[in-house]
């Protein structure tokens, strides 16, 4: 042990090293059953690894979302293409 360091130092780091593992193998623990669910059995199938976990928060997307249109009058229309013609000026 290191002379510079009093005692309640390393039992300190000590306790944190401990205490650093404890919780990376409940993270891999719970990792590895939230990925396997109840088909873990102390065993590694190839099955089991190529398949991602499904999103529970997520609704359902069936497809692209869907694209709305707006119909603009004649004076939108022209004012749209005012704007189109300044941001235009400016680029090569």
């Amino acid at each position: 042990m290191l002379q510079d360091v009093s005692i309640v130092q390393q039992i300190g780091v000590a306790v944190l090293a401990v205490a650093t593992v404890v919780w990376a193998v409940g993270l891999v623990r719970m990792m590895r059953k939230d990925r396997f669910g109840d088909r873990f059995e102390g065993r590694l199938d190839a099955e089991g690894w190529g398949q991602a976990p499904s999103l529970r928060a997520l609704p359902a997307q069936q497809g692209p979302p869907c694209t709305e249109t707006v119909e603009l009058s004649a004076d939108e229309r022209a004012a749209f293409a005012v704007l189109v013609r300044q941001f235009g000026e400016g680029r090569p």
